[in-house]
């Protein structure tokens, strides 16, 4: 499938190109957050400068909650950059396919505090359309007058790259010519913060935020919570060919599986994150060879990073390929780390510049083999990449990106 557009909206940036730079410097962007004064971890990583009033188009955008802005401003860059006119399109044929672990938390969460402290009468008649799940792929239909399949996915950390796999399987079957696809997730609030401290998976280093998110390294001790949204255009390669459009990579292959194993561990072997990833480079009919770079999972939580990295050298032998995990600029922006991620991935291919993992320093002997990129982006011939994503529950969803020229992918 040919990606045609990307959008982005994340801690590192309002925008792709600004989101892309910060990514590249790997300037870390965690900072202490007022608003989790009353969590056990204080750190988060906040998409700043986004002003709801004046990114999105249309009446109220008030309405929805922080995780829908988020998607309607990343769909609306990625719509642009691939140089389609929804006025102009059939609707019935393309699709929405958005990913999010938690929908309108945010929101819930407000609500229910004015239902507690003030009564009933406080609650917002709004209350189920900002927080339902499925209101940012519903409200992105309407926005711009789409018919076809509109889909919520719901893989906890993994629902953005599920969202493209999706995506991707509704083109094949010929259910669209289009698809929007991605995630969106906007988890930094106050009771999400506490549940992950006290599940103990958030970084603690209070007195040194920028340094917090570590993945891979040794003294990694969780991740820090983001947010954002990432937003990708699929289309056939032939159609996309046909009307002339901007192509920056091809989704070359996907791969999905499920540990069953344990509801927030991974699987220690790493046995079906590595089938997810074998699946995707058979769907692109590609080798274990052929992989030049890895956007990894990478959360910088002890577990996640040793069984991942035990995957990778598995996989592709200690002098495999250039491996980065984004989380350690901008933290872990939960259902939209795979469509974030997939989203640098494509940018990493079409640059051919494989971005660093910040904060990472040393490995430990569980994370020594494998060639993770630090200190600097790093120019490198990437001819196939691949980028992972885990979440709670199990899931497993790998998706293979070539360049536009190969004539790998459909």
């Amino acid at each position: 499938m040919a990606v045609t557009g990307v959008g982005l909206m994340t801690p590192a940036g309002v925008g792709t190109e600004e989101t892309w730079q910060r990514i590249c410097s790997g300037r870390p962007v965690a900072a202490d957050d007022p608003e989790l004064a009353a969590a056990p971890v204080t750190l988060s990583c906040r998409v700043t400068g986004f002003d709801p009033r004046t990114h999105l188009d249309g009446p109220r955008p008030w309405r929805h909650d922080r995780f829908t802005q988020f998607a309607l401003a990343a769909a609306g860059e990625a719509v642009r950059d691939a140089a389609l006119d929804p006025h102009g399109w059939d609707g019935a044929r393309v699709a929405v396919v958005l990913g999010s672990a938690a929908g309108g938390v945010g929101s819930y969460e407000e609500q229910h505090h004015k239902l507690s402290t003030v009564g009933q009468g406080a609650v917002s008649p709004l209350t189920l359309p900002a927080f339902l799940p499925n209101m940012a792929a519903g409200q992105l239909a309407i926005d711009l007058g789409i018919h076809g399949p509109v889909l919520h996915t719901a893989t906890a950390c993994a629902s953005g790259a599920t969202a493209l796999a999706t995506a991707a399987m509704l083109l094949d079957s010929d259910a669209c010519d289009i698809a929007v696809a991605g995630g969106s997730d906007a988890m930094v609030t106050p009771l999400c913060a506490t549940a992950f401290a006290r599940a103990g998976a958030l970084a603690r280093r209070g007195d040194d935020p920028a340094g917090a998110s570590r993945p891979f390294d040794t003294d990694r001790d969780g991740f820090v919570l983001g947010e954002g949204a990432g937003v990708l255009v699929l289309e056939r390669a032939a159609d996309a060919t046909a009307r002339r459009a901007p192509v920056r990579a091809l989704l070359a292959g996907h791969g999905s599986t499920t540990d069953a194993h344990h509801a927030v561990a991974p699987r220690p072997d790493g046995r079906w994150l590595r089938d997810a990833v074998e699946q995707a480079l058979a769907r692109a009919g590609a080798a274990r060879g052929d992989v030049d770079h890895v956007n990894a999972h990478g959360t910088g939580t002890p577990l996640n990073d040793r069984t991942e990295a035990a995957v990778l050298r598995e996989l592709f032998g200690s002098n495999g390929p250039a491996v980065t995990s984004a989380k350690g600029v901008i933290g872990h922006t939960m259902g939209a780390a795979g469509a974030v991620e997939a989203a640098l991935t494509v940018l990493t291919v079409q640059r051919q510049t494989v971005p660093p993992t910040a904060n990472f320093h040393t490995p430990d002997a569980g994370t020594s083999d494998i060639d993770v990129v630090c200190g600097a982006a790093r120019p490198c011939s990437v001819e196939l990449a691949v980028s992972n994503s885990c979440g709670f529950g199990g899931h497993n969803v790998v998706l293979a990106f070539a360049p536009a020229a190969t004539a790998r992918g459909g």
